[in-house]
């Protein structure tokens, strides 16, 4: 189910978002969307400045990525941010697991769902990467509403979100939080 990046090859060392990453010659890594806010090509912390978990698609994923989650965290030393990138990667993986996969059984030698968690300079990004086009809704439940309000949650919780489609099919869904001390820096 785990697949951890202790470092990334020392051609890749720098990586960013935006406009930026042409100009540079700098390769994006391939699940980072092409909209995620610019970070003026910060540098990824090496290493261990990601880490990814691939998902079988079933329902006990969102508890599997929230584990995964916590752990990597806690290996990063961002104790303080376990609570909420839990909650969001939980609400992502439950997003694509609920919406994105076809109706048929998972595969247990499959991983349609990935989550990827990216440490830079100052933020971390939780990025969800599912085989469906279709784009995340933001719903607008009402009180009486029993569901519907994952990526509220997500949007509340995170500096910024958005998705992208991730070529050559599915989307990455993303959420960018500061890191500790970094909430108040541009």
């Amino acid at each position: 189910m785990t697949t951890h990046v202790p470092a990334l090859p020392e051609t890749d060392v720098r990586h960013g978002f935006g406009s930026g990453l042409a100009q540079s010659g700098v390769k994006r890594p391939p699940c980072m969307p092409a909209d995620a806010p610019e970070y003026a090509m910060e540098e990824l912390v090496l290493p261990g400045g990601f880490s990814a978990c691939g998902l079988d698609g079933r329902p006990r994923n969102a508890g599997q990525a929230r584990k995964f989650a916590a752990s990597t965290l806690r290996e990063w030393a961002l104790r303080p941010l376990v609570a909420d990138v839990e909650l969001i990667v939980s609400e992502l993986v439950g997003n694509a697991v609920r919406h994105a996969l076809p109706p048929t059984a998972p595969c247990a030698d499959e991983y349609p769902v990935w989550l990827g968690l990216f440490r830079y300079s100052r933020h971390l990004v939780c990025a969800v990467t599912d085989p469906s086009p279709a784009p995340p809704r933001l719903g607008d439940p009402g009180p009486a509403a029993s569901g519907g309000r994952g990526l509220l949650l997500v949007n509340s919780l995170s500096d910024s979100w958005s998705w992208r489609p991730t070529p050559p099919a599915g989307k990455t869904v993303w959420a960018s939080l500061p890191l500790p001390g970094q909430e108040d820096t541009p």
